[in-house]
């Protein structure tokens, strides 16, 4: 099949973007921004190394960032698997993008910018839940925030659906992975008291 190289061929196929979809974008929050980024408590970032690129969700029991300023973002890394891909590739190569959403709005705000780490305890104490305090923090300098327009979620349905029911669990996903060493059943019945304990 043909592949498309060229940019100049690619917008001749799309034509030019509306004014709106221009005149959105902002090189920091505005109250508009602010308030609807406080009430996102998920988003999914985007990461980039040299070992490619990387997407993970976020999630918290409030806001999921804390606004530091109008163009500065923090967003704690809350204990998880250790891997570590998206806090290796911000290590070596800050560019970040953020989509945040919120349930029942089929509105995602996108932030793109420069992410860097820091383990400063002032900032983490910020984070606090409990007795727990995120490893790291990263602070996101913003290049740019828009809203994009609903439409993806308004196909997918995402809010007004449950189609859970058609897909494999976690646990027999690591049982097929593992081939058996880790098995479905075991880790099922073992999980939600390890994420009791992890959660805060």
């Amino acid at each position: 099949m043909r592949r498309i190289e060229d940019s100049a061929e690619l917008e001749a196929l799309y034509g030019t973007p509306s004014d709106a979809a221009l005149r959105k974008v902002a090189q920091r929050l505005t109250p508009a921004y602010q308030r609807w980024i406080e009430a996102a408590r998920f988003c999914v970032i985007s990461t980039v190394g040299p070992d490619g690129t990387d997407g993970t969700p976020r999630g918290d029991d409030g806001p999921v960032v804390l606004e530091l300023d109008p163009g500065t973002l923090a967003l704690p890394d809350w204990r998880g698997n250790n891997r570590l891909d998206s806090l290796r590739n911000i290590v070596s190569d800050g560019r970040i993008s953020l989509m945040f959403m919120v349930p029942g709005d089929n509105v995602v705000v996108r932030v793109n910018g420069t992410a860097w780490l820091t383990d400063d305890a002032a900032l983490r104490e910020r984070f606090r839940r409990k007795s727990m305090l995120p490893a790291t923090v990263a602070v996101i300098e913003i290049a740019e925030v828009y809203a994009q327009c609903p439409k993806a979620l308004l196909r997918s349905g995402l809010w007004g659906r449950d189609d859970s029911a058609a897909t494999p669990s976690l646990g027999e996903i690591l049982d097929e992975m593992t081939s058996g060493e880790i098995e479905a059943g075991a880790w099922e019945r073992e999980y939600p008291e390890r994420a009791r304990n992890t959660l805060w």
